[in-house]
């Protein structure tokens, strides 16, 4: 595959082109104001609650993965929530779920895999809605958190020649039925798990990011992507240094959802120490590329450079930058 169809197959991909319908969502709403810090383009709304803030977030299940295994996407639904909590540098509180299912059976197998994930991550589930005897099946997952006010971990701050960093959990295995699904936190223990979401806080805390989210469904290409488009900015990145596993074909692991992803920018002069903090929280980082003026992805494998995506035309979700 040559670097030019690797951009296509990427800015065509499903799991970005779920994003497009963000746009024309948020464009019917109003704009909310007041104590709301930040809402539209982050992985979850910044809500002030004087020195800390609170994280409000929520995620639906891809119906792909409900007709896959309804038991691994009730696995997943959680997981997803606590990805958004902790890419935004906060620690989980709880959460609630709207639970629409056929059957009996479908509800014992998304419930089963919610409790799993419940208590390997140590989060709980507070209650919630059911629907039953609906004529589809669907988990939908809202989640609480909280941050010190000034460690949030934001999407829309990247700056002009920030390196662009990407982290993963490499060991795992792509989960059956679920092509482009890395499954690595079921191989893991509680405590390492937790370890690893806590990766973004001690970022925050410490102040050595300028922009992050969690990689997510739109793989990491995708997921830098609505990270630039918020912030106003274009990218370089180089594909050769996007860490994965060994074995794993360069187009599939740049469409996968990792098990544990995260993608942040930085000043240079804070690159190595943010690899750092990422390695003691057992993710394998590396500089993958450039935040530019621009406001185009483009990327490169060392002998030809292509667009992936140009914003001032269309990206993932189409959301205008925020003022800062």
């Amino acid at each position: 595959m040559t670097l030019a169809q690797l951009a296509k197959e990427l800015r065509e991909y499903e799991g970005v082109r779920r994003k497009h319908g963000i746009r024309s969502i948020v464009r019917s709403l109003p704009l909310p104001s007041g104590n709301i810090l930040a809402s539209f383009g982050e992985d979850a709304a910044v809500i002030d609650a004087g020195d800390e803030v609170l994280l409000l977030a929520a995620d639906g299940i891809w119906d792909v993965l409900m007709r896959a295994n309804e038991k691994w996407a009730g696995y997943c639904a959680v997981l997803v929530n606590l990805h958004d909590i902790a890419a935004m540098g906060g620690t989980p509180i709880a959460m609630v779920d709207v639970c629409s299912l056929r059957s009996k059976r479908s509800c014992s197998l998304v419930s089963s895999g919610m409790k799993e994930a419940v208590e390997k991550f140590g989060v709980p589930i507070v209650g919630g809605h059911v629907h039953p005897g609906t004529s589809y099946d669907a988990i939908d997952v809202a989640i609480l958190g909280k941050a010190k006010r000034d460690a949030v971990v934001y999407s829309h701050t990247a700056k002009v020649e920030d390196d662009i960093v990407a982290a993963f959990d490499l060991l795992g295995k792509y989960y059956p039925k679920n092509l482009n699904g890395w499954d690595s936190t079921r191989l893991r223990s509680g405590k390492i798990l937790r370890m690893q979401l806590d990766a973004m806080g001690a970022l925050g805390e410490s102040k050595l990011v300028n922009s992050g989210k969690d990689i997510s469904n739109p793989g990491i290409i995708g997921t830098l992507g609505m990270l630039l488009e918020v912030s106003g900015k274009g990218a370089m990145v180089d594909v050769r240094a996007i860490p994965k596993p060994r074995g794993v074909e360069l187009e599939r692991w740049l469409k996968t959802y990792p098990g544990m992803g995260f993608v942040v920018t930085c000043s240079a002069t804070n690159t190595k120490k943010v690899i750092s903090v990422f390695e003691r929280h057992l993710l394998t980082a590396a500089k993958v590329g450039v935040v530019t003026k621009k406001r185009v992805l483009r990327i490169t494998d060392g002998r030809d450079e292509v667009t992936v995506f140009d914003f001032g035309k269309e990206g993932v979700t189409g959301l205008k930058p925020r003022a800062r």
